[in-house]
């Protein structure tokens, strides 16, 4: 398997951890927080020397992708769950926004602009004794992640097309769960926009299992 098919699968993987969050945000409320800090830190990775740096190296990478190399592992099996197909949905649809989002120079540059505001605002909760590079649960910090959520809903939320996410009303009308779908939406979309910077199209999902099963064996590993 080419090196390049490694990388979609790794990509895919952020892409689905991050719908698989939603999903389970929206219907119990709770996630596993090395996943969620992992979704949200890859937001702030823009220039990656590795497709694994992006979900915070090669070595962590099988924990950090955990959530979302089982749940893509899942799809590629076809070991359907009542949760698998609003995953599925989530996941198709940041990768529809993130199509029309690459071809929108000026909400790129907006949203760009704001990223670096969200992400100087992390510094402020990082831990004293952390080093130079901010960890990645500061961006969990619930003052973040409501800017990341406002951010997605004055950008991406605009479009007409918006991605609707059924649970729990419960868990649903709690605004702080409600911010962490927003910002998880947004780490899906940016691992939509590296599946595709690493060479992914829409047509290999025709093929899905043969180029994503062998790469996900290794990966897992």
């Amino acid at each position: 398997m080419s090196r390049s098919h490694d990388e979609q699968a790794i990509a895919l993987a952020g892409i689905f951890q991050a719908a698989a969050l939603v999903e389970q945000i929206a219907n119990r409320g709770m996630v596993p927080q090395n996943a969620i800090e992992t979704s949200l830190y890859s937001i702030f990775v823009t220039s990656p020397k590795s497709t694994e740096e992006v979900y915070g190296g090669v070595h962590d990478l099988p924990y950090n992708l955990q959530l979302g190399l089982r749940t893509l592992q899942d799809a590629v099996d076809k070991n359907r769950t009542p949760q698998s197909r609003d995953i599925t949905r989530y996941a198709l649809s940041m990768m529809y926004l993130e199509r029309k989002l690459s071809t929108d120079n000026d909400m790129l540059g907006k949203i760009g602009a704001r990223l670096d505001q969200v992400g100087e605002q992390a510094r402020y909760f990082n831990p004293q004794d952390a080093e130079e590079q901010i960890t990645a649960s500061s961006y969990c910090h619930p003052s973040v992640v409501a800017n990341l959520a406002s951010l997605y809903q004055e950008t991406l939320s605009t479009y007409s097309f918006r991605i609707q996410v059924g649970g729990d009303p419960r868990h649903l009308q709690n605004a702080e769960n409600a911010a962490k779908i927003r910002a998880l939406l947004l780490a899906g979309i940016r691992s939509a926009m590296l599946w595709r910077q690493v060479g992914g199209k829409r047509w290999h999902l025709l093929f899905f299992k043969s180029r994503v099963r062998p790469s996900l064996k290794k990966i897992q590993r």
